[in-house]
């Protein structure tokens, strides 16, 4: 499939994870992408990797007008940079609380802030963000992720009500528990971790963990020209999670 050729996309948080994957994803399907992460030097699978921390606004004007600077377009955005947080709402500081929601929440905002006058530009510009199956499902021990990845679906929504006049579409993806580092990560620290993978894989009816390819299709689905008709979605890719109740 070609059918970003001739289109720019920007890819946050595009040096690991669903965001190499979708980095990876849109450049076989014809995009030029440039992937913004606070490791740039890791996106050596995009066409430029720029530094930037979505948590500053000046770096994000920066890496946005680099690209600019570099491709003279842009015509698609994926909000994918984020970070995790566990335990109930008592757990996390109120420093730990500011910290993902700048980043989760408010970097979406500063980044889309950055992209919009060259996405109106566009004949095809298309906004994905990465929210999260804890904005729909209770889990356990996700009070603080749940609450900021909740406001990410609620802020695709009210983006895509803002502009779809402007012929720009705005979508999300809803990933469930998916094989990613900060994943490994949490898995690492159990204190069984065997017992924790293998837990984190029951809970969904698939019955393994969703992969980073197959949350990266979705993404490339929601930018796609060829999804012209679709905005305001927010697309499950969570293997069932939220909405089967199979017997046990």
């Amino acid at each position: 499939m070609n059918d970003f050729d001739g289109l720019v996309a920007i890819v946050t948080g595009g040096a690991s994870g669903i965001g190499a994957a979708t980095v990876a994803h849109l450049r076989g399907r014809g995009a030029t992408v440039a992937s913004l992460d606070l490791k740039a030097d890791a996106g050596q699978d995009a066409d430029l990797a720029v530094p930037c921390d979505v948590c500053d606004a000046a770096s994000v004007d920066a890496a946005v007008a680099a690209v600019l600077t570099r491709f003279g377009r842009l015509d698609v955005l994926i909000n994918n940079a984020g970070i995790g947080a566990a335990g109930d709402v008592a757990a996390n500081s109120d420093e730990e609380w500011f910290r993902v929601l700048d980043v989760n929440v408010v970097g979406i905002a500063r980044v889309s802030r950055a992209a919009l006058p060259h996405l109106r530009r566009s004949p095809q510009a298309a906004i994905v963000n990465t929210s999260s199956v804890v904005a729909s499902v209770g889990v356990p021990q996700r009070a603080l992720y749940g609450a900021s990845k909740g406001a990410v679906a609620a802020l695709t929504l009210a983006m895509a009500a803002d502009h779809v006049a402007e012929n720009i579409r705005v979508n999300a993806v809803l990933p469930g528990t998916a094989d990613t580092p900060w994943v490994t990560r949490l898995l690492d620290a159990a204190d069984d971790p065997a017992a924790a993978a293998a837990a984190l894989r029951a809970r969904q009816p698939i019955g393994r963990l969703v992969s980073a390819d197959e949350v990266a299709a979705s993404i490339a689905y929601l930018a796609s020209p060829a999804a012209a008709s679709t905005t305001g979605t927010l697309l499950a890719v969570d293997g069932g999670m939220a909405s089967l109740r199979l017997p046990r």
